[in-house]
């Protein structure tokens, strides 16, 4: 019953998709066809979960959907979005440190920060500042697309002269209209109480949805969102980052890793190669590969040791849940999509990343983990012949725990001379526009108990995966609840206007009843 209610209500939203994808189409698009950007009209044409992120955040009501995507895509097109560039915002805006992505909450969405004190209101450069926004809003949904984020307004030291409320105004609408489910919450964190007047006036600005979003907290009480590792020292925590520029400091792989996580000593040889790359930097981690054993692609050696190949691949596989969702690249197909699955159960421990190449050449990939400690990753670096696939396991090492803060980065690019090329002298020379970038994040799976229904004495079992979005979820309950309850309203008024008719009639009849009964009496 409950697999056939789901596949009603994917139906449903199929259907809604489409009518929203068609009725743009007919009414916005017809007689304006330079209104927009076509790049984000075709995408709109192919990506359902970006139909759906404006749906959900309209309760899936058609007509308000439709208008939030004709401003966002109007505001993309002003805004140059699909062209905007670390080069084309002025430099000294990245210098200044007053916005940028770092850490992540406890629930694992990335942290945007705004530094308030940093910021000071000029009317002169009021449009590279919004542009500067965009750039970061629209470079993290690139690299991490269905995540949303957690604004943080760091109003330590700020007063009267930082506030300005226009661009104020511009953030919230950023989040309200022009990038949908984007918000998981804004945390004004030590607001001086002189502003307590302006934030009344933002208030009214949000919508129900997104005042519930809205967290005022003290220096002492911000833990409650953020753990200690990614608050700074004036905040009460942990965290040594400070911000520089070059280079953009909102990349999860800034810390040295190593190819993978600490190695048990059946594989000793493996061990000493991360131990090695562990010293890198993020930078020699994108640019070169660590000089340990040179690695080269070799179709004889390779054909002879297909078997050989395929039972270890068949070992390490062995009892690890396949993964059901897939993300289509332009070299390799991954799957999963978005996320790696991990509990606390030994079999929940192992995740299976698994690569297709799409290409008709070799492509050579390296995975990489913002928690080398954690995982092992195998094979960590390798190449996928033209057409064929690659299984890599990733496992959780010794008594560590996956986090919602963990990240994987899938790299991947076309080989031209596969037979001769090293990997290490590859990963060197080759030009980062041609690698493809993937990130995963982390789900963590919680033992769930059988719960006690209500209606009956037997447990009633709740699913553990991790994939569903369970917020879309509930929304589309509540759009189709709102919509019954619109119906009943509707028959419930006609109910109340046939019952009015019906008591019209009757006062009719028994006036013509009266007036025949006078007419009937003698004079």
């Amino acid at each position: 019953m409950a697999e056939l209610d789901q596949h009603e209500t994917e139906q449903e939203s199929e259907k809604i998709i489409e009518e929203t994808r068609q009725r743009f189409k007919n009414e916005y698009l017809q007689g304006s066809p330079d209104k927009y950007d076509s790049r984000d009209v075709d995408r709109l044409q192919k990506d359902d979960s970006l139909v759906e992120g404006y749906l959900s955040w309209r309760q899936f009501v058609v007509d308000d959907a439709l208008k939030m995507i004709d401003d966002s895509f109007q505001w993309r097109k002003e805004f140059g979005l699909n062209d905007l560039t670390e080069g084309s915002i002025p430099k000294w805006m990245f210098e200044t440190g007053a916005v940028y992505l770092h850490g992540y909450d406890k629930e694992g969405n990335k942290l945007f920060w705004f530094k308030v004190k940093l910021h000071t209101k000029d009317a002169k450069t009021t449009m590279d500042k919004k542009k500067y926004v965009a750039f970061w809003l629209e470079r993290y949904a690139k690299r991490e697309p269905g995540m949303p984020l957690t604004v943080v307004f760091d109003m330590t030291d700020s007063g009267i002269s930082n506030i300005d409320m226009d661009f104020v105004r511009y953030i919230i609408n950023c989040f309200k209209v022009y990038y949908p489910k984007f918000l998981s919450k804004m945390i004004i964190v030590d607001m001086p109480w002189i502003m307590n007047a302006a934030w009344k006036i933002v208030k009214t600005w949000l919508g129900p949805d997104a005042i519930s979003k809205l967290k005022f907290t003290s220096k002492s009480d911000v833990q409650t969102f953020i753990d200690p590792e990614y608050l700074p020292s004036h905040m009460g925590g942990t965290d040594p980052f400070k911000y520089s520029y070059p280079p953009l400091p909102d990349d999860d792989f800034q810390t040295p890793i190593c190819e993978n996580g600490p190695i048990a000593s059946e594989d000793e040889t493996e061990s000493k190669e991360g131990e090695s790359e562990g010293k890198d930097t993020l930078e020699s981690s994108y640019s070169s590969e660590v000089a340990v054993k040179p690695k080269k692609v070799n179709f004889l050696e390779d054909s002879l040791k297909a078997e050989d190949n395929d039972r270890d691949a068949a070992n390490r596989t062995k009892g690890v849940r396949k993964p059901l969702t897939t993300f289509k690249g332009p070299l390799l197909d991954v799957s999963p999509a978005e996320e790696l699955s991990f509990g606390s159960k030994e079999a929940e421990k192992k995740c299976l990343i698994i690569l297709n190449n799409v290409t008709k050449n070799q492509v050579a990939f390296k995975v990489r983990t913002t928690a080398p400690e954690k995982y092992r990753v195998k094979p960590s670096s390798s190449c996928c012949e033209p057409g064929a696939s690659v299984d890599i396991v990733v496992s959780l090492h010794g008594g560590y725990h996956a986090s919602l803060q963990d990240r994987f980065l899938v790299m991947a690019a076309e080989m031209d001379n596969a037979g001769t090329q090293e990997l290490t002298q590859f990963w060197k020379e080759v030009s980062k526009a041609k690698i493809m970038e993937h990130r995963l994040r982390c789900h963590v799976l919680e033992s769930v108990k059988p719960i006690l229904s209500s209606l009956g004495d037997g447990p009633v079992e709740v699913g553990t995966n991790g994939h569903q979005d369970l917020s879309t979820t509930l929304m589309r309950v509540m759009a189709y609840n709102a919509r019954l309850e619109q119906k009943v309203d509707a028959c419930l008024w006609v109910q109340k206007v046939l019952v009015g008719l019906v008591l019209v009639l009757m006062m009719l009849n028994f006036l013509c009843l009266y007036r025949l009964g006078n007419a009937r009496l003698p004079s």
